[in-house]
């Protein structure tokens, strides 16, 4: 039995980016190969909330399940690269999109998985899931 619901910590509205690891990788070599000495940011400048993130992930998982926002930490309300700077020092910047990085993300995944034994493959599933709430009590239950 599946997830009746995607789980997201608190109001869901909290925003953060996520910067492919192929520009990332890219971004810092072309950092090392520059001469400038000074801090630059690296990521991406485009912001998603945690619910449009998880809208996102099911969409690209062909998943369709309601949001359920529960009780968590939800650390800064919004955090994203300002690449201004990367830009006019290196004329580059992150192209990536998150949801081009996601779907090769899956897609390489899936990739890992049709190379396992059947064995091996059943052992990445399980029928047991366990709700985060139910999983902090357990948790404090145990401290």
């Amino acid at each position: 039995k599946g997830s009746e619901d995607e789980e997201v910590w608190g109001n869901g509205k909290q925003t953060r980016s996520f910067c492919f690891v192929d520009d990332c990788v890219e971004g810092i070599l072309r950092i090392m190969h520059s001469d400038y000495t000074k801090p630059l940011n690296l990521g991406s400048d485009v912001a998603i909330s945690m619910n449009g993130m998880a809208k996102l992930c099911m969409k690209l998982a062909n998943n369709d399940l309601p949001i359920n926002n529960i009780p968590g930490p939800e650390g800064v309300r919004g955090r994203n690269s300002d690449n201004a700077l990367i830009k006019r020092v290196l004329g580059w910047a992150p192209s990536i999109t998150l949801e081009d990085g996601l779907g090769r993300t899956i897609k390489w995944i899936e990739q890992q998985i049709a190379k396992l034994p059947v064995d091996e493959k059943s052992k990445l599933t399980s029928s047991v899931i366990v709700k985060q709430e139910d999983a902090m009590k357990q948790n404090a239950a145990a401290a």
